[in-house]
């Protein structure tokens, strides 16, 4: 009875959905109480929290796609308001960005929705530097949205936000990355405004961010293939002759790149780094002491009918990378993006939800060590369920964005 209810819903969703919102998504697939917002905490109990499978990690509510007015999730990036300790989880959508106070993790409140600048897009990354949220869509000609989170203060029902500041010296791209340390940003995969071709060759576009509502284009980088993702720190990890420098690692469809970016009008190539059946070089990151780099392939589950492949890296000689191993996951799932803090890696495994790998002893070996799945109908290797993770929240919170199931919160059992 519950699938038949599932289908007429979805059947119904199908036809009323306005084709100029973006694509179609069933936000019901693989979801069990896909209709409505969960609230209150679901603990990890005998390897289920409700319907969802897990391991160690509890849920403390969701906000479904429904709440927030879209169609379809993407990525997912997180605010701590220095002057008031709140934690803001910031979602993006097919047709916008939205804000939702996640302070109270078991009582969410959606704040609003910051529309897309132009038209919809099953693509959408968010940064954050000095209270300020920076958006970016393969929407044609979106440019970068700036948002100044600090409005968020004293919110309390949903609203429809403007951009304090769009940025149009580009279209569309696909990511963004900021380095904080140094207050810039640099938008990858970047189109002009009409889409007709890439800039730089869909390498890094250089933006000076120190006075966040006006950014400034300081250039950028062509390198050999599009640059899907990238990381940007400025160095301190074991290769003393880039100390203080600022380093891009590049994920760039079908290799790793390592690009000295320090003098924006003279950037330095230093290295490059290929694997064996590479499908799609999607997205990495480093351990904390800079010295592994934990690297996902997008499409070679689908490719080469691997387990998830989780692709390790040592970077101890910048000009001079070595792939250590490959890890290989417990279920078909295809790996997405993945961020380390202290010594956990947390895996968006799309279907298989969020996976948390110990990196303690990453040089020899990583071992899941807890999960928590947002997409339990199954762990085949399709394009849905968890796309992002954001663990960066000092009070434990954990934000998960779900293709189809909107916002999750998560927490470890016990905290």
């Amino acid at each position: 009875m519950k699938k038949i209810l599932l289908l007429i819903f979805s059947i119904i969703l199908l036809f009323s959905c306005n084709d100029d919102d973006g694509p179609i998504v069933n936000p019901t697939e693989g979801l069990p109480n896909s209709d409505m917002d969960l609230i209150g905490r679901l603990v990890c109990e005998n390897g289920m929290a409700g319907d969802f499978p897990c391991n160690d990690y509890d849920l403390m509510s969701r906000v479904t796609l429904s709440t927030m007015s879209a169609q379809g999730g993407n990525d997912v990036w997180g605010w701590t308001d220095t002057t008031t300790g709140k934690e803001y989880a910031i979602m993006g959508l097919t047709n916008g960005t939205s804000f939702v106070d996640i302070s109270d993790a078991e009582n969410p409140i959606y704040l609003g929705k910051l529309p897309t600048a132009t038209s919809s897009s099953s693509w959408r990354d968010i940064k954050v530097y000095q209270d300020h949220a920076f958006i970016v869509s393969e929407a044609n000609g979106h440019g970068m949205q700036v948002f100044d989170l600090t409005r968020l203060r004293g919110v309390t029902t949903a609203e429809s936000f403007n951009a304090d500041t769009t940025f149009n010296e580009f279209g569309s791209a696909h990511n963004i990355v900021i380095n904080e340390e140094t207050g810039y940003a640099y938008p990858v995969g970047a189109a002009n405004q009409d889409g007709s071709s890439r800039l730089f060759n869909g390498g890094p576009i250089f933006l000076n961010i120190n006075d966040p509502k006006n950014p400034v284009g300081e250039g950028g980088y062509a390198m050999d293939a599009y640059s899907h993702d990238a990381q940007v720190v400025t160095y301190n990890g074991p290769d003393t002759d880039y100390s203080g420098r600022e380093i891009l690692i590049g994920s760039n469809e079908n290799e790793v790149v390592i690009v000295d970016i320090t003098d924006k009008a003279n950037p330095v190539s230093i290295s490059k780094i290929s694997y064996p059946n590479v499908g799609y070089t999607h997205q990495g990151w480093f351990t904390e002491d800079e010295r592994y780099f934990i690297l996902g392939d997008e499409t070679d589950e689908q490719n080469f009918g691997f387990a998830t492949r989780t692709i390790v890296f040592d970077f101890n000689d910048l000009d001079a990378p070595v792939r250590a191993y490959d890890y290989t996951g417990p279920t078909p799932a295809i790996d997405h993006n993945g961020y380390v803090k202290g010594d956990t890696f947390y895996l968006a495994n799309y279907t298989a939800g969020v996976r948390m790998l110990d990196v303690s002893d990453v040089g020899n070996s990583l071992n899941e060590i807890g999960f928590f799945d947002t997409f339990p109908s199954n762990n085949s290797a399709n394009f849905s369920g968890n796309w992002s993770v954001y663990p960066f929240f000092p009070s434990g919170n954990i934000v998960l964005s779900d293709i189809e199931g909107g916002l999750f919160i998560i927490r470890k059992t016990g905290m």
